[in-house]
């Protein structure tokens, strides 16, 4: 039986655009939906064949059904920017797959995909709807199915009653019922899917329903009869149309649909001008030459270069021959100890039973001493084969000398992971020379860093994923169950690709970044480990009361709520929340969800709080909940009954600006504006005989601004020792800084940091309650007594769109793949990142610096004293109290000599029993 394969161009595109953000041609130009599009075109052809395929999409202008309601889809917003310009390089490509485009004008899609479904079930032609438009269900019958390739589900007539409790047949009335929120079409007030779907089960059909409605009880039955003159008018715009006339653009009809060969060298262009590597490849292969300049977007022979990325090799390396070995036996053993001995640099990698690094056991090792050049060494599996293995102890003491020598070189994927986990045998791996997770941060900190993708981007492999090897969800199973063969397949594939990764991109940290990768970000993650590894004390019984106290004050907030709104409700549910502010108490309307609800997020909240008490009441108890779940209920769970520690996780290669963020538990978000964040720092303590010592810049990114700026008047301000903020008021002011008020000196300091973040004149007003005509002033008096900051960034900006990154004070690339976006709002954003990034991230390198001079200093002189926290601008140590003094007076200097910059630099210090007093 012939199959027609219908594709709902213009679903699947929205769907495209938003399922994948952040991508973009080296020009700047967006490629999310190209790219979505694409994938879901090429998975299709690969695992959907089909004897017809038309690509449908909706026609631009009105169709009938706005002449029938002007208000359909009336709430919807217009068609983005950066959509906008996609549209035709998808409908080229689609003609490139030769696939047939249809668009009729006056109809939706929907309703030509309807048509060509009844045609073709009335041919006894099998149709596949490739589409997530729930609408399309009413379509299914004995030869029409739905299959939606993003989701995986499929919905043949039995699928749509499992689903929507109804059958296809049924699906109109329903979608009457229930209305349809997506096209601004109402439905019966009250009635869900369920009220509709038990209607429907008790009166099989729309007409019969509406002719018993008399007989319907409750509210939703007087909805319904209040309904009944809209229904007509509700089941016509739900109905898709299956007689639209296709004789114009099918005149032979389905035969006409019969897919075309790809056009390789127009695909070719393609991916080329919008930088998909890895089908650019896949295109070369199938055209002769190796390159092609067609009409489609020009001369397309420009260099590859990621998109406003860092550059990439022109040419992707050759693909390598394997040979993979599993060590089993002691004479592969031997064999392999003598290449770890004589290789220049390893790629070292572990396999475990766990994330937790504090926590996992090894299970196996993996070794590369050469391109496509890998071993093995399972020591931990089990399983009911009882796979061949050397003994676990034995085999680690034959490989602890060389784990442990600094003069055998390694490189790994994330080796301080793996370095906990030698730390948990006792083994003090050494001799780590690179680490390609660093590599690719330093190169390209917006991209991905995984090992798989950098595979795809870098070598042009396809990695097997560790999903494909244990499973996932309830089915996943721990890599000590692996078969051998295929975990051996797995690990074997990890150190290879990491190897061959070291090579590819280590000649490309060069200059300066060679200084930020080597200097900074290995040098830190030593530090990191090492604090990783010392962990926090907490005191639990503290954490247990204040949870406590915290849920005691909930109970509190939950009665004052209902008292506030009349009535008990679920203070977690957005749409009782709604119903109770807008329906009930008529509050104002801040912003509407996409969805053109009323908007209940803690932004509206904390607008409408400033004039009504129950949204101050709701604000409270969300904080409140959530330091209660995320802290002092949670932190307690992670003590480490081993170490009677917490032992939280730093991300290197996380943050874009090179900050560190940490998870398990996250120290960087404890609020501390707030009485119970700041009680949560009071749990962080010391052991006996030790106190806590914190020392934080002071002012840090001010100070950036200043050396980047090289503003004489910011510069004296910080040289002098004077308060900034009160030296900027009085610049502003016009006034001597001994008349600075406290008023003023609030407004200067909004405008510092505001500056700095990018704030605009409508942001300046609504931080300090004015007008935006005053706003303007104050930044337009600011720029005039600060014309350095003025110029810098104005250069910065188009220094940023000309190279599309901006730099750290000592080298750190950050890339901006938005500085030339179409869309103005991801424009502006990426000109306010440029502003910033340098300032952020030339901070995040001074607390690295920072983080490593302390260090140095403790390890050389072999104080007893630890770092045990990095948190944004501060460094926290736990010190014995014999060594408080020289911490005291020697922590302060360290850090500020950490860099040399035009403007001193300032550590404040404080000590005390616990994070919160020495804070």
């Amino acid at each position: 039986m012939a199959t027609l394969l219908l594709i709902d161009g213009s679903s699947y595109l929205y769907r495209a655009f938003h399922a994948i953000r952040e991508l973009s041609a080296p020009d700047g130009t967006p490629t999310n939906a190209i790219y979505g599009f694409v994938n879901m075109l090429k998975k299709l052809r690969e695992t959907t064949p089909a004897d017809y395929i038309a690509c449908v999409f909706d026609a631009k202008g009105k169709t009938f059904r706005d002449d029938i309601y002007p208000d359909y889809k009336a709430h919807r917003p217009p068609m983005p920017d950066e959509l906008r310009v996609q549209i035709d390089p998808i409908h080229q490509a689609v003609a490139a797959f030769g696939l047939k485009i249809l668009m009729v004008d006056g109809v939706e899609a929907d309703d030509v995909i309807g048509t060509l479904a009844r045609v073709a079930s009335e041919q006894g032609i099998e149709t596949i709807l490739s589409t997530g438009d729930k609408d399309m269900a009413q379509l299914v019958n004995q030869h029409v199915r739905i299959e939606n390739s993003m989701s995986g589900e499929v919905l043949d007539e039995a699928g749509v009653f499992e689903k929507f409790g109804v059958r296809p047949d049924q699906i109109v009335d329903y979608l009457t019922l229930v209305g349809d929120t997506v096209d601004n079409v109402p439905g019966v007030p009250k009635c869900g899917p369920k009220t509709a779907a038990k209607w429907l089960g008790e009166f099989d059909t729309l007409d019969a329903l509406v002719a018993q409605a008399d007989g319907v009880k409750g509210v939703v039955g007087q909805n319904l009869r209040d309904s009944l003159a809209w229904l007509p008018t509700a089941k016509t715009l739900v109905t898709i149309k299956c007689d639209v006339d296709l004789a114009r653009e099918l005149p032979d009809g389905i035969p006409d649909l019969a897919p075309h060969s790809e056009d390789w060298p127009t695909l070719l262009n393609l991916f080329r001008r919008f930088n998909f590597k890895t089908w650019t490849r896949e295109a070369e292969a199938r055209v002769a030459t190796p390159m092609v300049s067609g009409d489609l977007f020009g001369d397309v022979a420009e260099p590859e270069i990621a998109s406003a990325a860092a550059p990439t090799p022109a040419q992707q390396p050759a693909k390598v021959e394997r040979h993979y070995v599993t060590i089993q036996d002691e004479a592969t053993l031997e064999s392999w100890l003598a290449k770890l001995a004589s290789c220049e640099l390893v790629a070292l990698d572990t396999e475990t039973t766990s994330l937790d690094a504090m926590q996992a056991q090894l299970v196996g090792m993996s070794f590369a001493v050469a391109d496509g050049e890998a071993a093995y060494l399972p020591l931990a599996h089990r399983g009911p084969d009882m796979p061949v293995q050397l003994p676990f102890d034995e085999t680690l003491a034959r490989l602890k000398p060389w784990l442990e020598s600094a003069a055998h070189k390694k490189v790994g994927q994330n080796l301080k992971y793996d370095q906990h986990i030698f730390a948990n045998h006792g083994i003090a791996l050494a001799g780590i020379q690179d680490d390609t997770l660093l590599m690719s941060y330093v190169l390209a900190s917006h991209l991905k860093h995984n090992m798989d993708d950098q595979a795809e981007r870098e070598l042009g492999e396809t990695t097997i994923k560790y999903e494909e090897v244990c499973g996932k969800g309830a089915k996943a199973i721990g890599f000590d169950e692996v078969e051998v063969t295929k975990a051996a397949e797995y690990a074997a594939e990890d150190a290879d690709i990491t190897r061959r990764l070291a090579y590819t991109l280590l000649p490309r940290i060069t200059d300066k970044l060679a200084y930020v990768y080597r200097d900074i970000e290995l040098r830190s993650r030593d530090v990191l480990y090492a604090m990783e590894r010392q962990g926090v004390l907490l005191d639990t019984a503290l954490l247990a009361r204040q949870s406590h106290e915290i849920g005691l004050r909930l109970v509190e907030l939950e009665q004052e709520a209902y008292t506030l709104a009349g009535q008990p409700f679920n203070l977690a549910s957005p749409k009782q929340i709604g119903e109770i502010f807008f329906e009930q108490l008529k509050l104002p309307v801040i912003k509407k969800t996409p969805k053109g609800a009323p908007s209940t997020d803690e932004e509206v909240l904390e607008e409408l709080a400033k004039d009504y008490p129950l949204p101050k009441v709701l604000l409270e108890h969300r904080a409140l909940s959530k330091l209660k779940s995320t802290y002092t209920d949670k932190l307690p769970q992670m003590v480490n009954s081993a170490t009677g520690r917490v032992h939280t996780s730093y991300n290197q290669t996380v943050a874009v600006t090179g900050r560190l963020s940490s998870s398990d538990p996250n120290l960087q978000n404890i609020p501390v504006r707030t009485a119970e964040g700041r009680r949560i720092r009071e749990a962080f303590i010391a052991p006996p005989g030790h106190v806590i010592v914190s020392a934080d810049y002071s002012q840090i990114e001010l100070r950036i601004m200043a050396h980047l700026s090289g503003d004489t008047n910011l510069l004296r301000a910080f040289s002098d020792g004077m308060d900034v903020h009160r030296a900027t008021a009085a610049e502003v002011f016009g006034c001597s800084v001994d008349e600075v008020t406290s008023e003023q000196r609030r407004y200067a300091k909004t405008i510092n940091f505001g500056l700095i973040y990018g704030m605009s004149q409508f942001g300046l007003a609504s931080q300090l309650g004015i007008t935006r005509d005053a706003a303007k002033i104050f930044i337009e008096r600011y720029f005039h007594r600060f014309p350095g900051v003025a110029e810098y960034m104005e250069n910065t900006r188009s220094a940023a769109r000309e190279q599309g990154y901006v730099e750290t004070v000592f080298g750190r690339r950050l890339w901006l793949p938005e500085i030339k976006s179409p869309n103005p709002m991801r424009r502006a954003g990426a000109e306010r990142a440029a502003i910033n990034a340098p300032m952020q991230g030339t901070a995040a390198d001074l607390i690295k610096l920072a983080m490593i001079a302390v260090q140095d200093w403790l390890m050389r002189e072999k104080l007893a004293s630890r770092l045990i926290m990095q948190v944004h601008d501060e460094l926290v140590l736990e010190v014995p109290q014999d060594e408080l003094d020289l911490i005291r007076t020697q922590l302060p200097q360290l850090m500020a000599s950490a860099a040399c910059l035009d403007v001193p630099l300032v550590a404040e210090v404080g000590s005390g029993p616990n994070w919160e007093s020495a804070h």
